[in-house]
């Protein structure tokens, strides 16, 4: 059994503290017992809770897993199957937008339960784009090795298929061409 190695560690964009300070300012603001708590948040309990918050969002990309954790009072820690993973998409609401945040949502297989637990969402991370390709990658790479392509790409497994595809064809034409003639 080979041990994980990680391809990749993900660092994330400073704004997440700004834009966790507003989120929750807001629910504050919309909340009646929040009006009491306003004053704290606004004159350093919001900055130091983002700022802690901040510190607990990791994400590792190994060659078998791809783990996220966050998380203050409750810490949730997240370790998905690269080959387990359906879909990547990104969020990116007004506000997200505005702090030029990306939110990653990963669908994993068997759909979404009561509480989504085969969903993981991962917000601020730098340079997205590439970390989604970078998990598509080794997504494909893992898939290929456990339906017995080993390091061949896809296009190589393909071209074995079409291969044999086509000698199957030539025999049904052989075998077609036997028994018309009898």
């Amino acid at each position: 059994m080979t041990d994980e190695i990680i391809l990749n560690e993900a660092t994330f964009n400073p704004k997440v503290k700004t834009y966790i300070f507003f989120v929750v300012l807001f629910f504050l603001i919309t909340s009646i017992i929040g009006w009491l708590l306003i004053p704290f948040w606004i004159f350093g309990l919001g900055q130091w809770i983002s700022a802690k918050y901040f510190k607990t969002l990791s994400c590792q990309l190994t060659n078998k897993n791809l783990t996220f954790s966050k998380g203050l009072i409750v810490h949730i820690e997240k370790t998905i199957p690269v080959e387990n993973i359906q879909d990547l998409s990104f969020v990116g609401g007004p506000a997200l937008r505005y702090f030029g945040l990306t939110l990653i949502k990963i669908e994993t297989a068997g759909g979404g339960g009561p509480h989504n637990q085969n969903m993981m969402s991962m917000l601020g991370i730098e340079c997205s784009e590439n970390f989604k390709s970078q998990i598509l990658i080794q997504r494909e790479k893992v898939v290929n090795q456990k339906h017995g392509f080993g390091s061949t790409s896809v296009t190589e497994g393909a071209s074995n298929t079409t291969e044999l595809l086509l000698q199957i064809k030539n025999e049904l034409i052989e075998i077609k061409n036997v028994i018309k003639n009898k």
